[in-house]
């Protein structure tokens, strides 16, 4: 379900922040009140304070909390995208339990997530703010929708592999993906449909370096294929996927005659580390026309200038469509940049990735 149209974009994003600190409300508060096109309509120290609030002041972004007294974040997002879907940015520690927590959070449909604030170093609280208004701005224009089970996969090894399999069971032939906001989901899908010999996979996603294990971790116990952290030096095998770790780029590159895996400490690029821009100069430099390239749901533009090089390249690229996107920013981005083959809906992204002209043009 989508979030009702605004009824004036030029008026301020009404927030309504519900978190049992009060220490944290009140940063939260004065954060995102220094912000001249945001403003706070609410301070809940619960969720069932909040659902009040919510019927009384209308916000238009939520950040919540995920552990609360009387009531459980997740219990209570979980409601909130039953009964009123509305955009939410989960506030989150930056541990393993956190992780999965906001994991869970984002497949119950919350937008985006920030790490909890630090107190008492100027300098971060300065950086936080900025981010945390960023993702309020970026919530307020996103797609919100009920979560909803995975499609059932479309593909299976028999039914795709059979007939393609001379072009695509072989460690030549790449899949090379960048997602952001929504991005998590996006790539849940797409994965949760390729078929066990698909080609390798290097995914760039932006996300804090404390979640990218334990996101892959997830994906690894939903897919048919392997999902984990990208190693530096791994050697790139077909079924498997590998994610940025999110302290580093994530490089595609040569050894011998293999394609492996490259970590990088280089400075971020469009703001991000990893960057998908990275990603796909990388292949394009590397792989050229044995890639098929796959921007998903972002806000941004990061990627767009990497999907032109690897067409440039040779390569066959592919983006998310606006209906299917959470924020169809980097997929708009590529697309008018020139970059974009061939704009697909996400629940049919992997058929086509496997079938359509990706895989005809890769070399054999």
């Amino acid at each position: 379900m989508q979030a009702k149209p605004l009824g004036n974009a030029n008026r301020k994003t009404r927030v309504l922040v519900v978190d049992d600190s009060a220490l944290v409300r009140s940063l939260l508060t004065e954060m995102i009140n220094d912000q001249p096109d945001m403003e706070v309509v609410g301070a809940a120290p619960d969720p069932l304070v909040a659902r009040e609030m919510i019927k009384q002041r209308n916000p238009d972004v939520l950040t919540l909390d995920v552990e609360m007294p009387r009531m459980d974040g997740l219990d209570f997002l979980e409601r909130l995208m039953r009964l009123r879907p509305m955009p939410v940015v989960m506030v989150s520690t930056l541990t393993e339990k956190g992780s999965e927590v906001t994991l869970r959070a984002l497949e119950l449909g919350a937008v985006d997530f920030v790490s909890k604030p630090k107190v008492g170093i100027s300098s971060t609280l300065q950086e936080y703010a900025d981010e945390i208004a960023t993702k309020i701005r970026t919530a307020r224009i996103a797609r919100v929708r009920r979560s909803a089970p995975l499609p059932a996969p479309s593909l299976t090894a028999d039914a795709v592999l059979a007939p393609v399999q001379s072009r695509i069971a072989s460690t030549e032939k790449l899949i090379i993906l960048g997602a952001s906001t929504g991005g998590t989901e996006a790539i849940k899908v797409f994965l949760s449909q390729m078929p066990p010999d698909c080609p390798g996979i290097l995914i760039a996603q932006h996300m804090p370096e404390s979640f990218t294990k334990a996101f892959a971790a997830r994906l690894d116990g939903l897919c048919r294929i392997s999902v984990a952290e990208a190693v530096h030096g791994e050697r790139v095998l077909p079924g498997h996927a590998y994610i940025a770790p999110g302290h580093s780029h994530l490089l595609l590159a040569r050894s011998g005659a293999n394609y492996v895996c490259e970590l990088s400490q280089a400075p971020p690029v469009n703001r991000h580390r990893p960057s998908v821009d990275v990603l796909f100069r990388s292949a394009a430099n590397c792989a050229g026309r044995n890639v098929i390239g796959v921007i998903l749901t972002g806000m941004g533009k990061d990627g767009a200038a990497g999907m032109l090089e690897m067409k440039k390249a040779g390569a066959a690229n592919y983006a998310q469509d606006e209906s299917s996107c959470v924020v169809f920013g980097m997929p708009k981005e590529a697309i008018a940049l020139g970059g974009v083959d061939e704009v697909v809906s996400l629940n049919d992204m992997a058929r086509r990735v496997l079938t359509g002209r990706g895989v005809s043009a890769i070399r054999v």
